[in-house]
């Protein structure tokens, strides 16, 4: 890809001031610039937002399955019914930035205690 030379930015710079005119020339390039930090901000906050629901998925670890200990066999008569074994409960593992946050929030509200009695 060739590259723009002096002589072809001065052409370019002369098209765009008889198109827009010497006092909306300014006036264009503030609103490009603001249209392309809405745009940027915008497409960052979609990430974050992509990044969050990835993070913010529940971490369930894995728990070794326990063999029951073996039990005597009782007598024909008296054999109780089986009871259920309930399922182990899935644990849940904030991420570092959850962490962080909480972190940063306790630590606030820390600040604003300290800082009340001072106001008084």
């Amino acid at each position: 890809m060739p590259t723009l030379g002096p002589t072809e930015l001065i052409i370019i710079g002369l098209i765009l001031v008889l198109l827009f005119g010497a006092k909306k020339l300014p006036e264009a390039a503030r609103g490009l610039g603001r249209s392309l930090r809405i745009f940027k901000s915008e497409t960052a906050k979609l990430r974050e937002e992509d990044e969050a629901e990835n993070t913010t998925a529940t971490v369930v670890q894995a728990q070794p399955a326990v063999a029951p200990a073996p039990q005597p066999i009782p007598p024909a008569a008296s054999v109780p019914t089986p009871q259920p074994v309930p399922a182990p409960q899935p644990v849940s593992v904030p991420s570092a930035e959850e962490e962080a946050r909480r972190l940063e929030e306790e630590a606030a509200r820390l600040r604003a205690r300290s800082a009340a009695p001072k106001a008084q």
